[in-house]
C-alpha cells in the first residue's frame, strides 16, 4: 500500500520550476518578499508607538492622582 502512494510524491522538472518561480516571487528583490518586509516593519513601528503612548498616558494619570 505504501509503495502505491510513493509515486505521488516524486518531484519532477515541472514541480522544480514551480518551486523556483514561487521562491523568486516571495524572496525576490522586487517581489512580494520586499513588500511583506516593509509591511512587517511598519507594523512593528506602529506597535512600538502604541505601547509608548500607553506608557505616557499611564504616567500622566499617576501624576494627576497624587
Amino acid at each position: 500500500m505504501i509503495l502505491s502512494i510513493l509515486p505521488l510524491f516524486t518531484i519532477g522538472p515541472l514541480q522544480i520550476v514551480i518551486i523556483v518561480v514561487v521562491a523568486l516571487i516571495v524572496f525576490g528583490p522586487v517581489g512580494l518578499g520586499k513588500k511583506l518586509g516593509s509591511l512587517v516593519k511598519g507594523t512593528g513601528k506602529g506597535v512600538k508607538e502604541f505601547k509608548k503612548a500607553l506608557k505616557e498616558e499611564d504616567s500622566k494619570e499617576d501624576g494627576s492622582k497624587e
